[in-house]
């Protein structure tokens, strides 16, 4: 990763008013002249996103209106493969941070962390590091993680209409719908939802629906607040 210079633009991803407040805050600390933008959901994110200026890291909070559980790392992940991603979050037990690392995440700041820690933590990762707290102890990873991860991989061949015709496979839309939704027509549709089969390794697509719904991991939240 390049050294941060004033042209850096940093990407504030979450739905709290006072933590982005906070997050702003730890990013000047550690780098007073970037450029820090913020976003109140992962919608909103995608809009910026899409502006020519790229950004040069995303912090992220895993629980935001439009998404639930690793939803939101794995489509930042998915459509923008480059963008080192920060997940900031006040949920900290080792089974999510493992999780969160093995999606790609760059690093993983608990919310209850102090300003100085926050703005050290961006440093880290800036200069290349992958952060973690220091209580965390890695866990090796057990078959269900590494199938998730390696699907991670595969959703990353997608190109961005393949992963909208694919979000709508899992809201159940048939491919008449689909074509519909997306203003084209179904022989197109079908392309698409080959090419989806074919880079996910899958043979059909109920089973890209249950396999990619596994990545949700739900189960990991479920029970748990304040994050």
């Amino acid at each position: 990763m390049t050294a941060v210079n004033d042209s850096a633009r940093f990407l504030i991803i979450d739905d709290h008013p006072l933590f982005r407040e906070a997050l702003h805050s730890a990013v000047q600390m550690a780098y007073p002249d970037v450029d820090t933008v913020e976003a109140r959901s992962i919608t909103e994110a995608f809009e910026l996103l899409a502006d020519a200026k790229p950004f040069d890291l995303a912090l992220l909070d895993l629980s935001m209106p439009d998404v639930h559980g690793f939803d939101g790392l794995l489509q930042l992940r998915t459509r923008y493969p480059r963008l080192p991603v920060v997940i900031v979050s006040g949920h900290e037990e080792p089974k999510i941070i493992s999780e969160a690392l093995s999606y790609g995440a760059a690093g993983f700041i608990p919310k209850s962390a102090r300003k100085s820690d926050l703005a050290a933590a961006i440093r880290s990762v800036m200069e290349g590091a992958i952060y973690v707290p220091e209580t965390y102890e890695g866990q090796p990873p057990d078959a269900d993680s590494t199938d998730r991860a390696e699907m991670v991989q595969r959703l990353a061949k997608l190109t961005p209409q393949q992963l909208r015709v694919l979000q709508m496979l899992r809201q159940g839309l048939l491919n008449k719908q689909i074509a519909y939704e997306l203003q084209v027509g179904e022989t197109t549709v079908k392309a698409h939802v080959s090419e989806i089969l074919r880079k996910l390794n899958v043979y059909s697509r109920t089973q890209a629906v249950i396999e990619v719904s596994k990545l949700d991991s739900a189960e990991l939240f479920r029970g748990q607040a304040g994050f």
